[in-house]
């Protein structure tokens, strides 16, 4: 055989090698780039599902309206676990009986809902007004409607008609028409209560 016949033979087999080599790290390379998106994909855990804005509806409950609720923002989390909704630029409700009459409204500053357990959790600047038109302050306050308890181990403030009550510790019905105060802080009348009823580690949730 012909020098240049074998040099141009020996060259063929260097490129098509070269060219299997190349073959071989364009595809691992791009496998590892399919693996860098897939677990890319894995944050999507900790995005909302859904975010709504400028929220103002009624919810049912087996086809029964029982709340108005008000919101800036509605995030759903469905990924999480438990998944939750989340109300962290505030919240506004309002619970209904029977006949649509307004059972209690509640405001917080930041409020997460935990769909399975039909729990809320409200934070910051809780503020509730039950049908007698008794107001209830605390910063944290849970709302199991499993259960159809209301409670807290928080400081609270209870203002009635005549007499502010306050304590650390709270159990209600969903109504907040019957409670408890677990450690009482005191019952003053209004016109005579402190003006620092209002406990300092409260400010803060």
């Amino acid at each position: 055989m012909p020098e240049h016949r074998v040099k141009h033979t020996f060259t063929s087999i260097t490129i098509a090698a070269l060219a299997i080599v190349m073959l071989f790290l364009s595809h691992t390379s791009c496998s590892n780039k399919d693996k860098e998106l897939g677990e890319a994909i894995l944050e999507r855990d900790s995005l909302p599902g859904m975010r709504t804005l400028g929220v103002n509806t009624l919810i049912s409950d087996s086809g029964i309206i029982k709340y108005r609720l008000i919101a800036e923002e509605w995030d759903i989390f469905d990924r999480k676990h438990p998944p939750y909704w989340a109300f962290e630029k505030g919240i506004y409700l309002e619970q209904f009986d029977s006949l649509m009459q307004i059972d209690a409204s509640i405001k917080a500053d930041t409020a997460y809902y935990y769909e399975k357990e039909k729990l809320w959790e409200l934070r910051s600047n809780v503020f509730i007004q039950n049908r007698k038109g008794e107001k209830f302050d605390t910063q944290q306050l849970f709302w199991n409607q499993k259960t159809e308890k209301v409670y807290s181990d928080k400081y609270i403030r209870i203002e009635q008609t005549e007499n502010i009550i306050t304590g650390y510790g709270f159990e209600s019905n969903q109504q907040l028409t019957q409670y408890v105060i677990h450690n009482s802080g005191g019952i003053f009348p209004v016109d005579k209560a402190p003006k620092d009823t209002i406990a300092p580690d409260s400010i803060h949730p």
